[in-house]
């Protein structure tokens, strides 16, 4: 019995580990998302409103938001025009797919690259998850959240909405976003990332 309750000790203590070095990372996350926000030339606000910015409105961090997904590499998809917030038409193809369980629902999310983007060097690995879900409109964005996300070297990997943000459309009319197709809907509420904007945070 001595020996089973040192194992489980050791175990628990692993994952006591783990978890505190997510929220650290999530933590860190959130100060540089407001650190952007702050900052002239980086800051989606308006200038009046980067000014009286304080910090931006997140969920509380939930590790339950921060799971294992399969990721699925979806081969000779055809490049297709993603509808924005305006008139733009980015092109983006289906890169690959995640398959996750979230409250005991089987759920997927469709990964997106962009054509354009590729061809800098410094995104060569970068891929785009937008998604809706049933907090919109409500406690997040009506648009919509993003989750970045970049071409992983294994079929397991990490999907953490505790990181989700905003389009810079939410922010100022300035902006042209990607709106989430329809099949990136989930039908869960994801109280995880940020919150919608108002301006007295």
């Amino acid at each position: 019995m001595k020996k089973i309750a040192v194992l489980l000790l050791f175990v628990m203590s692993g994952v006591y580990a783990q978890n505190n070095e997510a929220i650290k990372d999530i933590k860190a996350h959130q100060e540089e998302q407001n650190k952007e926000f702050k900052t002239k030339g980086r800051s989606p606000l308006t200038e009046a409103d980067r000014k009286v910015f304080k910090e931006l409105d997140f969920f509380d961090i939930d590790l339950k938001f921060r799971l294992e997904a399969t990721f699925i590499r979806i081969e000779n998809e055809s490049p297709f025009k993603m509808k924005t917030s305006t008139d733009r038409l980015p092109e983006y193809v289906k890169y690959g797919e995640l398959h996750f369980n979230l409250n005991s629902e089987k759920l997927q999310l469709n990964v997106y690259q962009n054509t354009k983007l590729i061809e800098n060097p410094e995104y060569k690995d970068y891929l785009f998850i937008p998604f809706t879900d049933e907090t919109n409109g409500e406690t997040s964005y009506g648009g919509g959240r993003y989750v970045d996300f970049k071409i992983p070297a294994s079929n397991k990997v990490i999907l953490d909405f505790n990181k989700a943000y905003n389009p810079y459309c939410s922010y100022s009319s300035r902006y042209s976003c990607p709106i989430p197709p329809k099949e990136n809907h989930l039908e869960i509420a994801i109280n995880a990332g940020v919150k919608a904007y108002t301006k007295h945070h």
